[in-house]
């Protein structure tokens, strides 16, 4: 630094020097590539907090349908409920077609992670409907049968009269057979309520068809073994528990169910269920 430079002045030539370097460089490739990028990013992410949301609709709005689904066992109106409940499913697909008009012409693959858990739900809820009026267990192609959409072209930005009318398009989504499985993992554990419910109502053949369905669906996932993703092996453990606690409201009803009122098998097996979930660390 000069003698005579005041060290003020030297932070402000060092600023316009700075300046005058961004204004320089501002119209380089370079520069102007990484600007590109910019934007590509933040659509990115953009879209990516979009299917976030709209996944937290879907998980939300499947769960009022669960919750809603397990009323059939106190009701006498059974098929009311079972309408209701395809209704609410009807306002989760319209959910999903939003998120079919997001990934149109991307790659899925880049925003999974955003909406899994909503669509994992949703399986969760539309399995536990056709469990409940078939007694079966819904295949995937039954599930993404039911996801076509028609799709809007969005009118004219300019607005003028001579625009060209609003086309429509076919929207297609397909769930994932990773998020069919986990979909399916966690609807043991609803069938497991299920089966304290109609233990409950005096209801004893219920649980018995539920042990049978549970077993079949425990040796469905044991033959994908360690092949399948992550998350499946994880939820295994839980399917076990799940199909535990079925088998032993199954044997609690078989040897003890004619010395027992009915209005009391809810409260014994109950009472078991919580000593199980003790002993495996549950609670």
């Amino acid at each position: 630094m000069n003698k005579r430079e005041v060290p003020g002045e030297v932070c402000l030539r060092k600023k316009v020097d700075a300046a005058q370097e961004m204004s320089i460089n501002s119209t380089s490739p370079v520069i102007t590539a990484f600007r590109v990028f910019q934007q590509e990013l933040d659509a990115k992410h953009d879209k990516y907090e979009r299917l976030v949301k709209i996944s937290r609709d879907v998980t939300i709005e499947s769960k009022r349908t669960i919750f809603l689904l397990h009323r059939v066992t106190n009701v006498a109106a059974t098929e009311d409920v079972l309408n209701e409940a395809e209704g609410k499913l009807d306002g989760v697909r319209q959910k999903i077609s939003q998120i079919a008009e997001e990934l149109r012409g991307g790659d899925i693959n880049q925003f999974h992670r955003a909406f899994t858990p909503g669509i994992q739900e949703y399986v969760e809820a539309v399995s536990f409907l056709h469990y409940i009026r078939h007694r079966s267990l819904i295949s995937l192609e039954e599930i993404n049968a039911r996801l076509v959409f028609m799709g809007t072209e969005k009118a004219d930005p300019k607005g003028s009269a001579e625009a060209a009318p609003r086309g429509t398009h076919v929207l297609t989504f397909q769930v994932t057979p990773a998020d069919y499985l986990l979909g399916v993992a966690d609807l043991t554990g609803e069938l497991m309520r299920m089966c304290i419910s109609s233990v409950g109502n005096g209801d004893i053949e219920t649980p018995f068809q539920l042990s049978q369905f549970l077993r079949q669906i425990h040796d469905g996932f044991s033959y994908i073994g360690n092949t399948g993703p992550y998350e499946v092996s994880k939820k295994l453990h839980t399917l076990r528990q799940s199909l535990g606690k079925v088998e032993d409201a199954c044997y609690t009803l078989h040897v003890r169910g004619s010395e027992i009122p009915k209005h009391m098998l809810a409260d014994l097996f109950c009472s078991r269920t919580t000593h199980m979930d003790t002993e495996e660390g549950v609670v």
